[in-house]
């Protein structure tokens, strides 16, 4: 019989090497085989836990969505934080270094292509970015009025994913990913010393 806690370990184990996995080869030339390979498991037992490829996958996209949502909670929990504190904490969330990390940016990456052609994969983008938008707006609403509250929100939304995209297809990542963050900061900090005390309601 497995041991008790076998199972959570194996499919941590299987999502590990899948991240590896796309690292090497790519989400197309990740097989079922390169996985196994990498994990040191036998590839009957990705049928067993996750019916196969494209199940593990989606484990995959869910386990990075889960370190994000992680990252920020881990941030903000106990904490008295001011919105303008928290919308730098979102900022933070979102270049951790696992974020910025190789196997995670390629994943990532081939993610966001997949997603336009499997509905599942899209469900998940939806969800990812309705709340990366909506931790924004909570913030935003309290210091600017709804419509720029709205602006801003999906603005920031949209410099977080492009500065992390062109940092992760970058020559220089590292750089580039903490040149990323600052301007974000930047942005949250130039708007709201703009618009913050006129509008605030």
């Amino acid at each position: 019989m497995p041991k008790i806690g076998m199972k959570p370990l194996r499919e941590q184990q299987l999502i590990n090497a899948t991240l590896e996995s796309v690292a090497q080869f790519g989400l197309q030339k990740t097989t079922i085989i390169t996985i196994s390979k990498i994990a040191g498991l036998s590839s009957g037992i990705i049928s067993h836990y996750f019916g196969g490829k494209q199940g593990l996958v989606d484990a995959t996209v869910k386990h990075l969505l889960g370190q994000l949502k992680f990252a920020l909670l881990e941030r903000i929990e106990q904490k008295n934080l001011s919105p303008f504190e928290r919308l730098n904490i979102i900022v933070e969330a979102n270049f951790t270094p696992f974020q910025r990390s190789i196997p995670a940016t390629k994943m990532w990456i081939s993610f966001w292509a997949q997603s336009m052609h499997e509905p599942g994969l899209a469900r998940l983008q939806h969800i990812n970015s309705k709340r990366l938008y909506s931790n924004l707006l909570f913030s935003f609403r309290q210091l600017l009025n709804d419509e720029l509250a709205s602006s801003a929100a999906k603005q920031m939304a949209a410099m977080i994913d492009g500065f992390w995209l062109r940092s992760a297809l970058s020559a220089t990542p590292d750089e580039e990913f903490k040149q990323a963050e600052q301007l974000c900061k930047k942005f949250i900090d130039d708007l709201i010393k703009q618009y913050g005390e006129e509008t605030c309601h």
